[in-house]
């Protein structure tokens, strides 16, 4: 019974034992004294001491949103690949092909609504 289980077993403290030595090595090797330069943004553009007062736009959470669903609806194109051999290609291709329509239309719906614009 524990047979089946030591690979999940070998695998999980294997994980832990990476994860440990990374942040062993970072609070050994790492930057004891950071600097104002190093407290500075890099590339993201917000400001690393952020006011209470400060407040995302609508825009960024509708595109998480909407980044989200589409990432989530693409998803399940993947077991297609996986049943295509086996099932009836014709019907699984239109099936798809109609999911994949869908996307499209309502990307496009999305899009004429003013959803994906950046303000």
């Amino acid at each position: 019974m524990l047979q089946s289980y030591l690979p999940v077993l070998v695998f999980a403290g294997l994980g832990v034992v990476v994860g440990g030595a990374f942040v062993l090595l970072n609070g050994v090797l790492g930057a004891k004294r950071p600097n104002p330069i190093k407290g500075q943004p890099y590339e993201c553009g917000l400001p690393t001491h952020v006011a209470r007062s400060f407040r995302f736009g609508i825009s960024f959470y509708m595109v998480a949103m909407l980044f989200i669903l589409f990432d989530i609806e693409v998803v399940f194109l993947y077991p297609v690949g996986a049943i295509l051999q086996s099932a009836d290609s014709v019907f699984v291709l239109v099936e798809i092909g109609i999911f994949v329509v869908l996307l499209f239309v309502a990307l496009i719906f999305v899009w004429r609504r003013g959803a994906l614009d950046w303000r």
